[in-house]
């Protein structure tokens, strides 16, 4: 059978028309939509009468009540859905159901260019071949898309195209010689539509919550992207970027969750759709996320050791802490009453603690933009108690009995409140600052120390003590014969005539050389005004009467009384009959 002729240009231009419709609708039937279809075996476009093609129509209802059409005249077979072709032509079949089929284009021509029936996606790959008629020898063959000769892309009577884009839609035909020498021609086949059909559609990137989200809260991001209904299961991956750099994928999951927002997590973000095999890839418009700061609050304080109560030398660790605030946060330290800057960053530390750095504590935070305070903190330094000391001294006092004596206990260093104990000889017998005795007594005599003390903290977990030196207190009483004096006078009578004679030997009294040491008998110190009783001196016995019965002791005395006291009047007095 000689191959049929060209079409004319009107012919032609209503054929393309025709053609488009028919893949547009073929398109429609791959994808589902209920439309009737003719498969073709084997499965190129055109199909080429010497390949003994075979058209099935498919569609509801087509079982014994198909219509077929060749050239748009009906076709024999009818009421059959499976049509063996015999000759070239436009075939369409018809079905009760869902309605006529696009066309199907059978060849007889010398040379054809064929494409695979099946719809072509992004990324697919797919091969056009030139054939001859009835498989008659080609040579020198190119191929063309419109006008544009496909050279670097030919390989022999078959054109590759891989990955199939988007850009490689549209009108392919192939030249070349058909037939044996000497009677080859150059031939042209018919245009056939190549339409290559998007895997998915161009990913739009999605801010799920509010434009500005603040610093803490979380984000998520949908790559949004539409498979195509032609391959509705094609898996995809999705790559996330912020600022050009990857922050999540590749994943199959479209969304990307950032539980928790910082600063830094502002930027312009954008997201990639890729294909599995990485051979179609499209990328979204930018998105622009800001993320608020949020302004410093809930500034406290916390101290090591708890209680910021601390000796002085030893070390205090001053800690700021912040509840709510974005980054970068400065911190400055300050004390009430001072207006120097003790430090930065959110701890202060005092090494040595000195005396002068107890006071009230505040910490200041702020973003630049915002300031926020802490309460104070109460720094306590304590001084511990030293140099204890009693009062009056020297370190051995002498006191007569009957006396009012006070000893005073007092530190020289030390933060109050200070506590003080008494010891005497050893054993604890009073407290406070204060040891007062009203009238005091020969019992009374011994070492006497003082204890000063002061803790750290309400519960005394550090004390510290500071002892006096020993204070040796002696009570003295009045000499022995004095005492005998002031009990042997008894009656008025007998105090006048003692009066009489010591006013009469008074004259006579002179002042004796001094005694020694085992002569004298120890008196109080006097003062001006004081009275001073003279020694209590035997009558001699009867003058050569040895075994003559001994006299009753004779009492004189004199009193010697002020204005004051010379420090020459001291010395050993007696009374001269």
């Amino acid at each position: 059978m000689a191959p049929r002729s060209s079409s004319s240009r009107e012919e032609e231009e209503e054929e393309e028309e025709e053609e488009e419709e028919e893949e547009e609708a073929q398109t429609l039937g791959l994808a589902g939509a209920q439309t009737t279809q003719i498969l073709v075996e084997p499965p190129w476009r055109p199909a080429v009468l010497w390949d003994q093609v075979t058209l099935t129509c498919q569609g509801s209802g087509t079982a014994g009540a198909t219509t077929w059409y060749r050239d748009r005249w009906h076709w024999g077979q009818q009421g059959q859905d499976r049509l063996t072709v015999t000759k070239s032509g436009t075939y369409r079949c018809y079905s009760p159901g869902t309605g006529r089929s696009p066309s199907v284009t059978v060849s007889d021509d010398w040379l054809v260019l064929q494409v695979p029936v099946w719809a072509l996606l992004e990324g697919d790959t797919v091969t056009l071949r030139c054939r001859g008629w009835e498989n008659t020898k080609v040579t020198s063959v190119s191929f063309y898309r419109g006008d544009t000769d496909l050279e670097g892309l030919r390989d022999g009577l078959e054109l590759s195209l891989s990955p199939l884009q988007l850009n490689h839609s549209g009108r392919y035909r192939c030249r070349g010689k058909v037939g044996y020498w000497p009677s080859e021609k150059l031939r042209w086949s018919e245009p056939v539509a190549v339409t290559v059909h998007e895997l998915f559609t161009e990913p739009v990137l999605v801010l799920e919550g509010p434009p500005e989200p603040t610093v803490g809260s979380p984000l998520t991001l949908s790559c949004l992207s539409t498979p195509s209904p032609l391959r509705p299961r094609a898996p995809l991956l999705h790559v996330f970027y912020q600022d050009g750099q990857v922050v999540g994928g590749p994943q199959g999951s479209p969304q990307l969750l950032l539980p928790a927002l910082g600063v830094s997590h502002s930027g312009h973000y954008g997201c990639e759709v890729r294909s599995e095999g990485g051979a179609v890839r499209k990328s979204s418009a930018r998105l622009r996320v800001t993320v608020r700061r949020v302004p410093p609050s809930g500034v406290s304080l916390s101290a090591q050791p708890p209680g910021a109560q601390v000796a002085l030398g030893d070390s205090l660790v001053l800690s700021c802490t912040v509840a709510v605030g974005t980054g970068p946060l400065s911190f400055s330290w300050h004390r009430e009453g001072s207006g120097a800057l003790l430090g930065t960053g959110p701890r202060l530390e005092l090494r040595p603690v000195g005396d002068n750095d107890s006071g009230q504590y505040r910490c200041r935070v702020s973003d630049g933009d915002s300031v926020a305070e802490s309460d104070p903190m109460n720094v306590t330094v304590l001084v511990p108690v030293a140099n204890a000391t009693i009062t009056p001294g020297p370190l051995s006092h002498q006191v007569r009995a009957g006396d009012n004596v006070t000893l005073h206990c007092s530190v020289q260093v030390g933060s109050a409140p200070v506590t003080f104990t008494w010891l005497h000889n050893g054993q604890e017998v009073a407290r406070g600052p204060l040891l007062e005795f009203g009238d005091i007594d020969v019992g009374h005599s011994g070492t006497y120390q003082c204890v000063a003390t002061n803790q750290l903290g309400q519960d005394g977990h550090r004390v510290f003590r500071a002892l006096s030196p020993e204070l040796a207190l002696e009570v003295t009483t009045w000499g022995h014969g004095d005492t005998a004096v002031a009990a042997g006078v008894g009656s008025s009578l007998l105090a006048l005539v003692l009066l009489g004679v010591a006013i009469v030997g008074w004259r006579r009294c002179h002042r004796q050389a001094p005694r020694t040491a085992q002569d004298r008998t120890p008196v109080v110190p006097l003062e001006g005004g004081e009275v001073l009783y003279s020694h209590v001196v035997p009558t001699a016995r009867a003058a050569g009467s040895p075994s003559a019965t001994p006299e009753e002791p004779q009492v004189t005395y004199a009193e010697l009384r002020g204005p004051r006291w010379q420090p020459g009047d001291s010395g050993d007095y007696e009374n001269v009959l």
